[in-house]
């Protein structure tokens, strides 16, 4: 294998992790509905399945995350780039973002707070830990349900996440995910011998 090297400059610590999912939150109620980008996130647990969510106490959904306990993850498409950027830059408190961008909500399965039609995987989420940090306080929460489009379900069941369109967020701008370059564990998994498939296909007599 052959691979690239760098000449490096040094700079203070900053948040320079990237890509990130620019993600579409939602909370409140379906009567009074509110959303929000969040990009600091992720998984933190397989079993039991947590996330986070780091959030600016001044932000407005703090607060009603901090209240009701409940959240739902919207994964963002290349379709909802716009709404992404709107919701990231304007404030529910004076503003109504479902409105300006056209978004809407139904009733989340597992919890009380909505979660967003247009994204195709919702990842709704209950509160168990918020731990202050600094700027932004984590929520950490378990995931209790995972809401998924069938257009992305093949006949076997397995998730096509790929034909989603999902958003990347990397220092400041945003990119749609490009060509497919490998699968997990490709890089150890044995290559099928050519001898293996003869006779495949073949009718048995």
């Amino acid at each position: 294998m052959s691979y690239n090297c760098y000449t490096k400059e040094s700079w203070k610590g900053s948040v320079i992790t990237c890509p990130v999912p620019p993600t579409l939150v939602t909370c409140g109620t379906v009567e009074k509905p509110n959303i929000f980008t969040v990009a600091w996130t992720g998984i933190l647990n397989t079993q039991p399945p947590m996330t986070y969510i780091s959030v600016r106490p001044e932000r407005f959904s703090y607060d009603i995350i901090k209240s009701s306990g409940e959240f739902v993850i919207n994964l963002a498409t290349e379709q909802l780039v716009r709404a992404v950027d709107y919701c990231g830059v304007r404030s529910g408190r004076n503003t109504d973002k479902f409105k300006d961008t056209g978004l809407s909500v139904q009733q989340a399965g597992e919890v009380g707070c909505p979660v967003l039609e247009q994204s195709p995987v919702n990842i709704e989420c209950r509160v168990r830990e918020i731990i202050p940090l600094g700027t932004h306080d984590m929520f950490i929460a378990d995931i209790v349900r995972v809401d998924v489009a069938r257009e992305l379900i093949d006949p076997n069941g397995r998730l096509e996440l790929d034909k989603a369109g999902l958003l990347a967020y990397a220092h400041g701008e945003y990119f749609a995910l490009g060509r497919k370059l490998g699968s997990f564990g490709y890089s150890v998994r044995k290559k099928r011998r050519k001898s293996d498939n003869k006779g495949k296909g073949k009718r048995k007599l």
